[in-house]
């Protein structure tokens, strides 16, 4: 018997991580719902996704607006059907000197990165209480446990990410929804191609991340028979953040 199709709902969706793990859930024949602030790579990777022949569709929208998150959720809840699977992956960098940091520097990055998840799980997860049923994974990264210089709007944002999973898996703990986190380290979207041999040796897995390595943990964590894992933070950085490093 074929598996019951599942909407997932994606931020981020269309570039980078969030792309590869919107194909790895169409491949399921899932319907994937992407949403992004990108107008245009959205409808190129709406068509993309669709010639395929896998299910979905793109959506707009800027993630600092918290008050139409409810509404979002509501209407394609109404279209599609209830969000199964919430996949909170979207994220701004917006690294700022100490000195140069401003209120708006702070609101913006902690609104897209942090609030935004916060609000999405709260709407979706009213569906997926219905169903006795649902998967909320967030996006974090390695920078909630280590830092350059500028990053404390970004490194806030990520460690905020990692103790608001734990938090949700607690507060929705026997509804069938469980929460988890994927800490990403460095997952190269772009030019994997042009990396240095020291780039990947200095891994102790002997590579640098690809955007497919996290979507296969985001597979694994939305079966509906892993539901004994939640309020996880699960690393994947091939092990450099297990690593000691001193400067010979």
């Amino acid at each position: 018997m074929a598996e019951e199709r599942r909407i997932i709902l994606i931020t981020g969706g269309v570039g980078g991580i969030g792309q590869a793990i919107c194909r790895a859930f169409g491949e399921k024949g899932d319907f994937v719902i992407a949403l992004d602030i990108d107008k245009d790579r959205g409808m190129d990777w709406e068509k993309s996704f669709l010639a395929k022949g896998y299910q979905g569709a793109f959506q707009y929208y800027d993630l600092e607006d918290a008050e139409g998150i409810g509404s979002l959720v509501q209407s394609w809840n109404t279209m599609v059907g209830t969000v199964d699977i919430l996949i909170n992956n979207a994220g701004i960098g917006g690294f700022t000197s100490l000195d140069d940091l401003t209120v708006e520097n702070w609101d913006h990055v902690l609104n897209v990165n942090l609030r935004s998840m916060v609000f999405l799980a709260k709407e979706c997860a009213e569906g997926m209480k219905k169903k006795k049923c649902g998967r909320i994974i967030n996006i974090s990264s390695t920078r909630y446990t280590m830092s350059e210089p500028g990053s404390e709007a970004y490194a806030a944002s990520k460690g905020g990410i990692a103790a608001l999973t734990h938090a949700l898996a607690v507060s929705l703990a026997n509804t069938g929804i469980t929460v988890n986190c994927i800490s990403p380290g460095w997952i190269e979207n772009c030019n994997y191609e042009t990396l240095r041999q020291i780039d990947h040796t200095q891994h102790p897995a002997g590579r640098v991340g690809r955007p497919d390595d996290i979507a296969r943990l985001c597979i694994f964590l939305s079966d509906p028979q892993n539901g004994f894992i939640t309020g996880e933070n699960m690393v994947i950085d091939g092990g450099m953040t297990r690593k000691m490093i001193y400067v010979d």
